[in-house]
């Protein structure tokens, strides 16, 4: 059929109108900023200037897929999230080829390879005819724009311009959206930068002030509680200083506080003492409680404590970790100080303790120097603790000493203390330093004290380790009392009263004691395992690991080298024969 000048003319018109379309609609996509803006509003202007039933474009990303992005006129909101591989499909012949293609039923065409899950998302929306057009950014196709129809047809080749025209400048558009994306990220990202850097530049100049008052303070000879106080002053809320051994030393709470200082949790404290760093938690009531381990070097010096209603911040935890090493620091100083006294106390009791009962003036003098009153030092103290050494216990007598006017050191490795006895027979005095020890250690710890008459320190000293040692013996480990408590054993701890200890154990298991010693045997271990399990043959026998027979052999022949039936005869005297061997087996000579 003849084309007349009418048909020719409004075809012009129609292109022109198509191409002036295009052009404003392209002038529109630049003026976007985001990139989801940008294809949303390409997909809407592909739609209004192809006219077809619906448009799609989908973009490759990072996993290599062809996945849609906007959608206008289709009917499923699956088919937004229709996602296929970029090597199949209309879609990827389009990307291979970087041209248009297009099919007039995409559901009959052999073509191209059809994806099983795009497949059963086109059913629904009834896709028939379908036109695909490149997005190409610097010679590379990132993704298609699509033109659909839910009939059969073929697409025109002005069609196809059109459509391909406006997918190059679309192209443009989401190029400049991307690179306006990546720009306002880098702009987000070079802000928080700076804010960090600022937050950080305030955090570091804040925790110098902080650290200059502190190390100040300790420079003018401050104390642990002034360390506390200006930490309490500059972080609000209340801070505590424990020692090795958990006990506050310091607590201070500052003017604004509104409550006082929670006791720091012994677990919290331990996981700061493991990882060395700094742990916080917050409570049901919002108090945030923050504890940090004291050290120098490798050693553990304890612990600082802080808590306060709010979160704490990096310049408040920064804040109390500095605030260690200054206590670290001051703690050294101090211990220094005190082992410098200790050393002086503990010399001073050893010559006391080896020159007695005589006190030379040099002597005196010097416990004059230490506010002591030499002449009252009337009760000797002994302790001895499973956990600790004698050097170590030593160090928690002394602070005792220090309390109470009185001296303590190590002598002949034992942890000795001499102080005023307080009472007639110091029983109090010791009973009040055995709490003292035992609430500082947390364990069992053995107390014994015995007063001296005339400064007779030294003799005193033997009977109260020998009387430890009984006690020890008894099974009686975690004990504070004195050597009067245990007068029925006076024989086996008095040195004067040995000789009378040796005759009565010669007199009663002697006999016993030589036979094995010329033999071999074994019969005081026996009639001790019998006297143990309360004469039970059997349960004797399972001790000693051996038949009931050969027991009752040994039995036997025990009677016969007393000289008489044991069992029968004398048995209580023959009993606590061995009970004192035993005890003197197990104390110091």
């Amino acid at each position: 059929m003849a084309i007349g000048p009418g048909d020719e003319a409004r075809s012009q018109t129609r292109r022109q109108r198509e191409l002036a379309s295009l052009y404003a609609t392209a002038k529109s996509l630049t003026a976007l900023g985001s990139l989801d803006e940008v294809l949303r509003s390409i997909v809407h202007h592909a739609h209004d200037l192809i006219g077809t039933d619906f448009t799609y474009l989908s973009l490759v990303g990072p996993d290599g897929r062809l996945s849609a992005r906007a959608t206008e006129g289709t009917i499923s909101e699956a088919f937004l999230a229709a996602s296929i591989p970029s090597t199949v499909g209309l879609g990827g012949k389009v990307l291979a080829t970087r041209s248009p293609h297009w099919v007039r039923n995409y559901s009959a065409a052999t073509l191209i390879d059809h994806d099983p899950n795009f497949d059963r998302i086109a059913g629904p929306e009834k896709l028939v005819a379908l036109l695909g057009v490149p997005l190409v950014i610097r010679d590379e196709a990132v993704g298609a724009l699509f033109a659909a129809d839910r009939s059969e047809r073929s697409f025109h080749a002005d069609e196809i311009a059109l459509l391909s025209a406006f997918a190059d400048h679309a192209a443009v558009a989401i190029d400049n959206a991307r690179l306006y994306e990546a720009s306002r990220n880098a702009l987000r990202e070079l802000q928080t930068a700076y804010r960090k850097i600022e937050e950080h530049m305030a955090v570091m100049e804040r925790a110098q002030a902080v650290h200059e008052a502190l190390t100040g303070a300790v420079l003018e000879g401050g104390t642990p509680e002034d360390v506390a106080q200006l930490l309490a002053d500059h972080l609000g809320g209340s801070v505590t200083v424990l020692d090795q051994t958990c006990v506050a030393v310091a607590r201070t709470d500052s003017a604004s506080s509104p409550c006082r200082t929670r006791p720091a949790s012994d677990e919290a404290i331990e996981t700061a003492r493991r990882s060395g760093r700094c742990t916080t938690s917050i409570d049901d009531d919002g108090v945030a409680s923050s504890v940090t381990s004291i050290r120098a070097g490798d050693s553990y010096l304890g612990a600082l404590a802080w808590s306060r209603h709010g979160a704490p911040d990096d310049m408040d935890l920064r804040t109390l970790e500095r605030a260690t090493h200054i206590l670290g620091l001051l703690i050294l100083k101090e211990r220094a100080v005190a082992e410098a006294s200790e050393r002086l106390s503990g010399e001073l009791l050893t010559e006391l303790m080896v020159g007695s009962p005589g006190i030379s003036p040099a002597q005196r003098a010097r416990a004059r120097a230490r506010n002591i009153d030499v002449d009252s030092l009337d009760l000797v103290v002994v302790a001895e603790s499973p956990a600790l050494s004698s050097t170590d216990l030593s160090r928690q007598l002394h602070d005792i000493a220090r309390e109470c006017a009185g001296l303590a050191g190590e002598h002949l490795g034992r942890a000795t203390m001499i102080l005023p006895s307080g009472g007639e027979t110091g029983e109090k005095t010791v009973e009040e330093v055995h709490r003292k020890l035992r609430r500082r250690l947390g364990g069992p710890v053995t107390v014994v004290g015995e007063q001296a008459v005339d400064h007779d320190w030294s003799r005193v000293f033997s009977l109260a380790s020998r009387c430890g040692a009984v006690m020890r013996a008894l099974g009686h480990t975690d004990l504070g009392a004195t050597t009067g408590r245990y007068a029925l054993y006076a024989m086996v701890f008095d040195a004067e009263r040995a000789g009378e200890l040796d005759r009565f154990i010669a007199g009663t298991v002697g006999p016993l004691l030589d036979h094995d010693q010329r033999r071999g045997t074994r019969l005081v271990d026996t009639v001790s395992a019998y006297y143990l399990h309360r004469a039970n043959v059997a349960a004797t026998a399972r001790a000693l690991h051996v038949h009931v027979n050969t027991l009752l052999k040994r039995l036997d022949r025990a009677s016969s080298v007393l000289g008489f039936d044991w069992r029968q005869e004398h048995d209580l005297e023959l009993q606590l024969g061995l009970r004192l061997h035993q005890l003197r087996a197990s104390t110091p000579h």
